[in-house]
């Protein structure tokens, strides 16, 4: 069994690409919205009923970046366990996570519902179980502190999959869907009812005031309000992104010769995995992910990919994979999202640090932005302020994260540890390696036609280098997660500006 030769979600292969319009010259809403995912389309949504003018705008395509790679496990079983949860927010605190996420699920099915949107959306249970005896006291701790927050638990010594377990929590009625078959619709309805969408229009830059302004490559946009919705908050490049690490998670998606029940499943493993299925027109795909670890810190990524494909092999009856994907999980240090006004700001609201619950967080910052906005009490506001600070919480995780910034910059300026060579013609066809010529770092990419595009391997954001991810062909930052094109476009922030040309020295008829 073998890897698919291309990177490309499930998602994304089984819907049609959109082709909305980019920005050209500049524009007045009173509303814009930066970053056209799960937060940002349904925030565009509500503000639309709400009768405000909005602009989306989007980088890319909609739907396409960490929203078009994600798994989408729909579940209130959030990934920041309920006992830390506790013990750092209180028991309020952890019964508020609980229920916001609660409202979500029945968010997204009641709009579905009420909107007709064919996405495949099911109530499906959900299951953190373990397959080893001596992780029961952990499930039981869990169990205990989710039971405590309200969450619908159960504890099961049996769960429905083909290999033996030792038990699990169990929660009843959370969901699956597919995501893109979720919002595609949904924008269309926007735009239906006077919103606006702008694809493939980069922003740059964003100012608070009255107006707020938003740059981008194409034009500004003026507003009275901004929402950045981009995984990570490209506008606030000190303050909120020390407290978020990024980290890059991998998913195949495979063909089950015993089909396995509905639902959604966690293991206890280090490093973990977590599966579940969904139907297509050609059956059902298994999808199973995991194999977690901090962006840019391996070349060497599609060895995650065949570490799925093992585990896939060992514990399901697997006849072939026909999708992978990978996917920026952005963890907050005090494992709740950052959600609210920017720091500093009256106007700029952020919304970020999701971990592995995109579905259910990407959903509440949607609602949650739309309040603010408008002006409306949210119960959530407080427990997902952006600016907050909780020390105790977050000080062991954000020492830990952090010192990885410093540890790189300074190796990258003093040592050629990272350096594979000096040769650009021993680059392969789509293959990027770092050089050092001549005491110089170049970041070197042969495209397939042969052509070598070469570029400074400093990360334009906080001046760490990148480091070649060969699974998805990307320059990747080890310091804050930025990610960028094997030429050098941006992929994903924090930075906002592309890698810088760096031309290579030319070399004599000696090869010197």
């Amino acid at each position: 069994m073998r890897l698919p030769a291309e990177s490309r979600s499930l998602w994304l292969a089984t819907t049609p690409e959109t082709s909305y319009p980019a920005l050209a010259g500049d524009l007045e809403v009173d509303v814009a919205i930066v970053g056209g995912g799960l937060t940002g389309l349904v925030a565009a949504w509500l503000l639309t009923e709400a009768g405000a003018r909005v602009a989306v705008l989007e980088q890319g395509r909609i739907a396409s970046g960490e929203t078009g790679n994600t798994t989408a496990h729909i579940t209130e079983l959030v990934d920041t366990r309920y006992h830390v949860i506790e013990r750092d927010f209180g028991r309020e605190g952890a019964r508020l996570v609980a229920r916001s996420n609660h409202d979500a699920i029945d968010w997204i099915e009641r709009t579905y519902n009420v909107l007709g949107i064919d996405c495949g959306f099911e109530r499906v249970p959900a299951y953190l179980y373990t397959e080893r005896a001596g992780d029961l006291g952990f499930l039981r701790k869990e169990f205990a502190a989710a039971e405590h927050a309200g969450v619908p638990v159960e504890f099961v010594n049996e769960v429905p999959l083909p290999f033996p377990t030792a038990g699990a929590v169990r929660v009843a009625r959370q969901a699956q869907f597919h995501p893109r078959g979720f919002l595609l619709p949904l924008a269309e309805r926007t735009v239906a009812r006077g919103g606006r969408i702008f694809e493939l229009t980069h922003m740059t830059g964003v100012s608070d005031g009255e107006p707020c302004e938003v740059e981008t490559r194409n034009g500004r946009v003026r507003a009275r309000d901004v929402i950045v919705a981009t995984n990570v908050p490209a506008n606030n490049w000190a303050a909120l992104i020390t407290k978020l690490p990024a980290y890059r998670t991998y998913a195949i998606g495979a063909r089950e010769g015993r089909p396995i029940p509905r639902g959604l499943y966690w293991d206890t493993d280090a490093p973990y995995h977590y599966t579940r299925t969904q139907p297509t027109a050609e059956g059902d795909v298994l999808i199973i992910g995991g194999e977690d670890h901090k962006t840019g810190t391996e070349t060497e990524t599609l060895q995650r990919f065949e570490s799925l494909l093992d585990y896939a092999g060992s514990h399901f009856a697997v006849q072939q994979a026909d999708y992978r994907w990978s996917g920026q999980i952005i963890e907050p240090v005090d494992g709740l999202p950052f959600i609210g006004l920017n720091t500093a700001s009256e106007h700029v609201y952020v919304a970020a640090g999701y971990s592995g619950n995109g579905m259910t967080w990407a959903t509440v910052a949607g609602q949650l932005t739309t309040d603010l906005v408008l002006g409306r009490s949210n119960p959530y506001g407080d427990l997902y302020k952006a600016t907050r600070v909780k020390p105790l919480a977050a000080a062991k995780d954000f020492i830990t994260e952090n010192i990885d910034f410093p540890k790189y910059l300074v190796r990258d300026r003093t040592t050629s540890a990272d350096v594979q060579g000096d040769n650009p013609a021993l680059v392969p066809k789509g293959v990027g390696r770092v050089l050092g010529i001549g005491g110089v770092k170049y970041a070197v990419y042969r495209a397939e036609d042969g052509q070598l595009h070469s570029l400074s391997p400093i990360c334009p954001h906080m001046h760490c280098d990148v480091a070649w991810n060969d699974a998805e062909r990307s320059w990747d930052c080890p310091c804050h997660g930025s990610r960028f094109t094997p030429t050098g476009e941006v992929l994903n922030g924090p930075a906002v500006t592309n890698m810088a040309p760096l031309p290579l020295p030319e070399r004599g008829p000696d090869g010197a």
